[in-house]
């Protein structure tokens, strides 16, 4: 039995944060609801392109939202609160990423659902937070990023301030919201009451910078970027040139280094008073990475990866097609072929393995696919379904 198996949750979600973290939860065996406006054509990520399977079905949908069941539901519409509430009488928890006023507005917040469900954990992930100045503001991954430093800490030190190449806080505040959506749940089932409980895109964002910021605070240290994408304070920790192109090395232990040393031909660096230790190669950084240019360009990065493999911490420096194209990708079933649209897509499989249990791996649903069934599972019979309909609730 999966993790999560017997877990129901109602995602009021589109788009990136909460769309990845209901997934996740899904791929542990929950029973994840998606909730999806009929009225808006339903999550707005179905019609981000370029890349589309089929109308309404975009490529970056189904990079959210395997594992999961859509129902269309117009939470402005009246006739649609008391679907929710059908809902949320049978779940365990919502999860949204609305804009941090517009939760109360539409009704899926504790106070407006405990008298349905005193169980019911409501976890929230919104740009700012659902209360303070910019409680109503909307946000976006990238904006955090430019507020937060991340910027100022990506690129090339003589270079424009850069983005990180992924929305990285829309994932990490998914994966907040999962682990505190769960950890709400664990709670309210040994104490009999739920709760609300919030994760912004800004506040992950911040989080992510963990020591950055407590350099700043208690030593002044404001840090910027290093050539190379290096490690601020461990070296050999960079790219460095090959034959044919670039190789990272994190010798992030000292014992890595002198085996380092003896495989590039060069053993009497591990000696040197400029290498000897991570001190005197920080001082010497400069000097060290055009001899390690000088003795890694005699090889390729193929050869180079086979020659440290297991014994110096290296990995190559892929573009997206060769970090896919990787054996070691495809031998460990990391890409699944699933059933979709009466033809078969390629997808990740899930990051998270449960020995003894395989995780599922299903594309995600057309919109409104589930609509039927799940009102069906609640008591409504065809002709409340008609009505709904006309009503503009499903």
């Amino acid at each position: 039995m999966l993790p999560l198996a017997g877990v129901r949750i109602i995602a009021v979600e589109q788009y990136g944060a909460a769309p990845f973290g209901s997934m996740l939860l899904g791929d542990l065996g929950a029973e994840v609801i998606k909730i999806e406006n009929p009225a808006e054509g339903g999550d707005v990520s179905r019609g981000v392109g370029p890349h589309f399977f089929g109308p309404g079905d975009s490529h970056f949908f189904q990079a959210f939202n395997r594992n999961k069941r859509s129902l269309t539901l117009n939470l402005k519409a009246p006739e649609a609160r008391r679907v929710l509430h059908d809902l949320v009488r049978s779940a365990d928890a919502t999860l949204d990423n609305l804009r941090g006023d517009q939760a109360g507005k539409l009704g899926v917040t504790y106070d407006a659902l405990k008298a349905v469900n005193s169980k019911i954990v409501c976890a929230h992930i919104s740009a700012y937070g659902r209360e303070g100045s910019r409680a109503a503001w909307p946000g976006y991954d990238y904006l955090m990023q430019a507020e937060a430093g991340y910027l100022a800490l990506t690129g090339e030190p003589d270079g424009p301030p850069s983005r990180f190449g992924l929305s990285i806080v829309d994932q990490m505040a998914g994966l907040y919201g999962g682990f505190a959506l769960v950890s709400g749940v664990l709670a309210a089932r040994a104490s009999g009451t739920g709760r609300d409980i919030d994760v912004s895109l800004f506040d992950a964002a911040l989080q992510n910078l963990t020591y950055v910021v407590l350099w700043y605070l208690n030593a002044g240290v404001n840090l910027g970027r290093a050539p190379r994408s290096g490690h601020p304070s461990l070296t050999p920790s960079e790219m460095y040139r090959t034959k044919d192109g670039f190789i990272f090395i994190m010798c992030n232990k000292e014992k890595f280094w002198p085996v380092l040393c003896e495989i590039v031909g060069r053993p009497d660096w591990a000696a040197s008073a400029d290498y000897k230790n991570f001190q005197a190669r920080l001082k010497n950084r400069a000097k060290l990475t055009l001899e390690l240019d000088a003795a890694l360009s005699l090889r390729t990065t193929t050869e180079w990866i086979a020659l440290f493999a297991g014994r110096v911490p290296a990995a190559p420096v892929n573009d997206v097609k060769g970090a896919l194209d990787s054996a070691f990708v495809r031998e460990g079933g990391r890409v699944r072929t699933v059933s979709h649209r009466g033809g078969e897509i390629e997808m990740l499989a899930s990051p998270i393995r449960c020995p003894g249990d395989e995780t599922p791996c299903e594309a995600a649903p057309a919109l409104g696919s589930g609509t039927d069934d799940i009102l069906a599972g609640l008591g409504y019979g065809p002709e409340d379904i008609a009505r709904l309909r006309t009503a503009g609730a499903v």
